[in-house]
Protein backbone atom coordinates (compact mmCIF):
# COMPACT_ATOMS: atom_id res chain seq x y z
CA UNK A 1 0.00 0.00 0.00
CA UNK A 2 1.34 3.40 -0.98
CA UNK A 3 1.77 6.14 1.60
CA UNK A 4 1.88 9.72 0.41
CA UNK A 5 2.98 12.85 2.26
CA UNK A 6 2.64 16.32 0.79
CA UNK A 7 4.66 19.38 1.70
CA UNK A 8 5.46 22.83 0.39
CA UNK A 9 2.22 24.69 0.82
CA UNK A 10 1.98 28.12 2.35
CA UNK A 11 0.67 31.66 2.18
CA UNK A 12 1.86 33.62 -0.85
CA UNK A 13 0.85 36.66 -2.83
CA UNK A 14 -0.73 36.73 -6.24
CA UNK A 15 1.94 36.16 -8.90
CA UNK A 16 4.25 34.21 -6.59
CA UNK A 17 5.44 30.64 -7.06
CA UNK A 18 5.39 27.52 -4.91
CA UNK A 19 6.61 23.97 -5.37
CA UNK A 20 4.64 21.18 -3.76
CA UNK A 21 6.21 17.82 -3.05
CA UNK A 22 4.56 14.42 -2.76
CA UNK A 23 6.82 11.86 -1.10
CA UNK A 24 5.70 8.32 -1.90
CA UNK A 25 6.69 5.26 0.11
CA UNK A 26 5.73 1.61 0.23
CA UNK A 27 5.58 1.10 -3.53
CA UNK A 28 7.73 1.45 -6.64
CA UNK A 29 6.92 4.84 -8.10
CA UNK A 30 7.55 3.61 -11.65
CA UNK A 31 4.38 1.51 -11.44
CA UNK A 32 2.13 4.37 -10.39
CA UNK A 33 0.37 7.35 -11.82
CA UNK A 34 0.44 10.29 -9.43
CA UNK A 35 -2.20 12.95 -9.57
CA UNK A 36 -2.52 16.30 -7.85
CA UNK A 37 -5.96 17.41 -6.75
CA UNK A 38 -7.27 20.43 -4.92
CA UNK A 39 -10.36 21.27 -2.98
CA UNK A 40 -11.46 24.65 -1.76
CA UNK A 41 -14.10 25.05 0.97
CA UNK A 42 -17.57 24.56 -0.43
CA UNK A 43 -16.29 23.44 -3.81
CA UNK A 44 -15.94 20.14 -5.60
CA UNK A 45 -12.62 18.36 -5.81
CA UNK A 46 -10.71 19.46 -8.89
CA UNK A 47 -8.19 17.45 -10.85
CA UNK A 48 -5.11 19.63 -11.23
CA UNK A 49 -2.40 17.54 -12.86
CA UNK A 50 -1.41 13.93 -13.36
CA UNK A 51 1.56 12.02 -14.68
CA UNK A 52 1.78 8.37 -15.59
CA UNK A 53 5.21 6.79 -15.89
CA UNK A 54 3.66 3.80 -17.68
CA UNK A 55 2.40 5.63 -20.74
CA UNK A 56 4.42 8.83 -20.24
CA UNK A 57 1.23 10.90 -20.27
CA UNK A 58 0.87 14.24 -18.53
CA UNK A 59 -2.40 16.03 -17.92
CA UNK A 60 -3.33 19.49 -16.70
CA UNK A 61 -6.58 21.19 -15.84
CA UNK A 62 -7.30 24.07 -18.25
CA UNK A 63 -7.23 26.47 -15.32
CA UNK A 64 -3.56 25.69 -14.54
CA UNK A 65 -2.13 24.79 -17.93
CA UNK A 66 0.87 26.97 -18.72
CA UNK A 67 1.33 27.91 -15.06
CA UNK A 68 1.78 24.55 -13.29
CA UNK A 69 4.28 21.81 -14.10
CA UNK A 70 4.27 18.28 -12.76
CA UNK A 71 7.50 16.33 -12.53
CA UNK A 72 8.82 13.30 -10.76
CA UNK A 73 12.12 12.07 -9.39
CA UNK A 74 11.83 8.30 -9.24
CA UNK A 75 15.17 8.01 -7.45
CA UNK A 76 13.71 10.07 -4.60
CA UNK A 77 10.22 8.57 -4.93
CA UNK A 78 8.88 12.10 -5.07
CA UNK A 79 6.51 13.93 -7.39
CA UNK A 80 6.53 17.72 -7.61
CA UNK A 81 4.03 20.35 -8.65
CA UNK A 82 5.70 23.61 -9.63
CA UNK A 83 3.12 26.38 -9.46
CA UNK A 84 3.91 29.73 -11.05
CA UNK A 85 1.93 32.94 -11.35
CA UNK A 86 -0.39 31.89 -8.55
CA UNK A 87 -3.83 33.45 -8.37
CA UNK A 88 -6.29 33.82 -5.48
CA UNK A 89 -8.51 31.22 -7.15
CA UNK A 90 -5.70 28.69 -6.70
CA UNK A 91 -6.32 28.79 -2.95
CA UNK A 92 -7.21 25.28 -1.79
CA UNK A 93 -6.05 22.18 0.01
CA UNK A 94 -3.79 20.35 -2.42
CA UNK A 95 -3.21 16.64 -2.15
CA UNK A 96 -1.61 13.91 -4.20
CA UNK A 97 -3.06 10.51 -4.96
CA UNK A 98 -1.63 7.32 -6.42
CA UNK A 99 -3.03 4.61 -8.63
CA UNK A 100 -1.29 1.86 -10.53
CA UNK A 101 -0.32 2.53 -14.11
CA UNK A 102 -2.54 5.26 -15.58
CA UNK A 103 -4.11 8.65 -14.87
CA UNK A 104 -6.28 9.64 -13.14
CA UNK A 105 -6.08 8.14 -9.65
CA UNK A 106 -9.44 7.60 -7.97
CA UNK A 107 -8.21 9.32 -4.83
CA UNK A 108 -8.69 6.32 -2.56
CA UNK A 109 -4.95 6.28 -1.85
CA UNK A 110 -3.95 9.82 -1.03
CA UNK A 111 -2.07 12.04 1.35
CA UNK A 112 -3.44 14.43 3.95
CA UNK A 113 -2.80 17.47 1.84
CA UNK A 114 -1.01 20.79 2.10
CA UNK A 115 -2.76 24.14 2.21
CA UNK A 116 -2.05 26.77 -0.43
CA UNK A 117 -3.38 30.26 0.19
CA UNK A 118 -2.90 33.02 -2.36
CA UNK A 119 -3.68 36.57 -1.32
CA UNK A 120 -4.53 39.29 -3.82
Amino acid sequence: QAQLVESGGGLVQSGDSLTLSCAVSGVTLDDYAIGWFRQAPGKEREEVSCHSHSDKSTHYAPSVKGRFTISRDNAKNTVYLQMNNLKPEDTALYYCAAEQWYCWPTGHVRGQGTQVTVSS
